[in-house]
């Protein structure tokens, strides 16, 4: 059977077009996927992202705990609420998770892990703890739900439907967050738009979804949500990145923390250069769509699809793909599209942020 969010009859009420996504039942869009991903871009719209999972890491060794498990170094949160992108390796350098983690003190953080990978991702975490940090505590949050709220328009909207929301998170820099009445939120997102991230006590999910709804923030779908982030240029678990390939190659080098002393899960595996790279993809030819696992041909070798669609903004398909680490931005290269290979450019993501198209 199928897991819910707390928010499934909201969805079911609305008319979501609803689907199995990693065992959970989500809603995949409201009508359309493309006026979705336009109200983000334009103005503001709301996922619930509810199936994914707070994790509070505390004890006296939670903050040392993290830096051992963890590429990127917690040892840059220093700011109560402040939050840090990261992967988190295995011993040979793969990718088991991507996620973010947010400092309150050096004894209390909190991770926001991936839904298909939670289960993993706990155990993993607690193996580590067992060898060698006994003092520290996981505990799932699954008491909690979030609602992303994205686009230009976001936080002024999230202002508008939750009264004193202002006054606590006004003068948030990006990926910081504030803790207020029992809710933390974040200004972090995954659409390449400003916005807020929103963890709240499942009992309110329905009430603050409903009040945001009423603010003018539209529903929208994972469709949609899917678009946005690869027009920004992000990663999906189990697409872009795995246990498969390190970070190095999947376009994540800037998450590693390599240049300092400090010992971490997977680093002796990411001493070598990287033979392959993630780069960006436009398709020239209008006749067909980038679709993740096509080949792409190079001068300098075969590479590969991980994610690709059509971009509602670019009105053109775009692409990430792993290719040679010899491949270039402003290469010629060509997609094998059902038997036949489409002409395309090697691009630098990310292809759109905060609303401007960054490739041509």
């Amino acid at each position: 059977m199928l897991k819910q969010t707390p928010l499934n009859a909201q969805h079911r009420a609305a008319g979501a077009k609803m689907v199995d996504f990693g065992g959970w039942d989500m809603p995949v869009s409201y009508g359309s996927q493309i006026e979705e991903h336009h109200a983000v871009r334009r103005d503001a719209g709301m996922f619930d992202v509810s199936h994914m999972l707070g994790v509070d890491v505390t004890g006296s060794g939670a903050r040392a705990f993290l830096r051992y498990a963890l590429a990127n170094d917690v040892d840059k949160l220093r700011v109560p609420g402040k939050a840090l992108y990261t992967c988190m390796l295995d011993e040979e350098g793969g990718v088991i998770d991507d996620l973010i983690v947010y400092f309150f003190t050096d004894e209390r953080l909190r991770l926001v892990v991936n839904a298909g990978t939670a289960d993993k991702d706990l155990a993993w975490l607690r193996g580590l703890i067992a060898q060698r940090f006994p003092g520290v505590s996981l505990l799932p949050r699954r008491d909690l739900s979030m609602i992303a709220v994205q686009g230009p328009s976001a936080r002024e909207r999230v202002w508008t439907a939750l009264p004193g929301t202002r006054a606590a998170t006004e003068a948030l820099k990006p990926f910081s967050a504030s803790e207020h009445d029992g809710m933390l939120i974040a200004r972090t997102g995954y659409t390449g738009e400003d916005g807020f991230e929103i963890m709240l006590p499942s009992t309110r999910a329905s009430e603050v979804w409903n009040a945001l709804a009423a603010a003018g923030v539209r529903r929208c779908g994972l469709g949609a949500r899917d678009t946005l982030r690869l027009e920004a240029g992000m990663n999906l678990y189990g697409q872009d990145m795995d246990e498969r390939v390190n970070p190095l190659e999947s376009g994540l080098a800037w998450t590693v923390d390599r240049a300092s002393a400090r010992e971490f899960v997977g680093k002796p595996a990411l001493a070598s250069p990287a033979r392959r790279q993630m780069v960006g993809l436009r398709l020239l030819d209008k006749s067909g769509v980038l679709r993740a696992h096509q080949r792409v041909h190079t001068a300098h070798g075969e590479g590969e699809i991980t994610s690709g669609t059509f971009s509602p903004t670019l009105g053109a398909s775009i692409a990430l793909a792993r290719v040679p680490g010899s491949v270039t931005v402003g290469d010629a290269v060509q997609v094998e599209i059902r038997d036949r290979r489409v002409p395309a450019r090697v691009v630098k993501p990310p292809f759109v942020r905060n609303g401007k198209i960054l490739v041509e």
